[in-house]
């Protein structure tokens, strides 16, 4: 497994990703993928499932420096001492002591930005987390974390697949060394029944799913995250590491549509 190095963390590059996960079927989800490997798991307190991958963490026999644990603050808890407390909370669900990232899930419309993360650094400063990041950030807003306040960003989180162009911000990003964490990797499920995707994959024996992760994980400072809660579906998303894109198939992909954003809550902030 590659890892991008960021802030003095090792981040796995492919990650479960766990919303809409919740109960015995988060906790045997993840189980099942550190039984086959996977070191990343990504969480928030929005997901309702920290405590059943807590449970999963603590049934696991695997050290906890090899593991890499995400989790998230919610846009309504973003005043410092609200955020200690929701950060107090998450780790209790997750029987951990320290987080290894911790993000402002969603910018908020009138956020003290700068508060925030001066909350999240102090957290820091403490050792209780190893690196703080965002989620769903434009460039304006990375702009004031990065410029203005300073904030030592280990990556932001953003959707981000064959479908969606995000050259803008990934621009911005690799002038900062800022890491891109794609959510929806897979389109939501739609890269799984893309032609194009599948004639490529068809030429390599994989799935179109397996070509559009491995066309992320083929990019400079890209990590994934897909949500799978089936076995077999985990075991795919590992087997794409293997597979070799070539500059054809690049280009084919190039070449699709990339104006399909479909995580856009009405709390989202301006894209463009």
């Amino acid at each position: 497994m590659d890892h991008l190095q960021t802030q003095g963390i090792n981040l796995p590059r492919l990650g479960l990703g766990t919303y809409r996960m919740q109960g015995t079927v988060c906790r045997e989800a993840v189980e099942s993928a550190l039984a086959l490997g996977y070191r990343h798991i990504d969480t928030a307190e929005m997901y309702a499932n920290e405590d059943a991958i807590g449970a999963a963490l603590a049934s696991a026999n695997v050290p906890r420096g090899e593991l890499h644990i995400t989790t998230k603050v919610w846009p309504e808890n973003l005043a410092p001492d609200t955020i200690r407390r929701s950060f107090d909370n998450s780790m209790k669900k997750l029987k951990l002591d320290v987080a290894d990232l911790y993000l402002i899930h969603w910018p908020a419309r009138g956020m003290n930005l700068p508060a925030a993360l001066d909350a999240m650094m102090k957290l820091k400063e403490e050792g209780r987390i190893r690196a703080i990041g965002v989620a769903n950030f434009t460039v304006a807003l990375l702009k004031q974390a990065v410029e203005d306040v300073g904030a030592p960003i280990a990556c932001n989180q953003i959707e981000y697949h064959v479908m969606l162009d995000q050259s803008k911000v990934r621009g911005y990003m690799a002038q900062k060394g800022i890491p891109l964490v794609a959510y929806c990797p897979l389109a939501q499920g739609r890269a799984a029944s893309d032609e194009t995707l599948a004639a490529i994959g068809h030429k390599h024996g994989a799935t179109a799913a397996q070509v559009a992760l491995k066309w992320l994980l083929d990019q400079k400072d890209v990590a994934a995250i897909p949500k799978a809660s089936r076995q077999e579906s985990q075991q795919a998303n590992l087997h794409a590491l293997q597979l070799q894109l070539d500059d054809e198939d690049r280009q084919v992909i190039a070449a699709l549509p990339k104006d399909k954003r479909f995580v856009s809550p009405a709390f989202a902030p301006d894209w463009d």
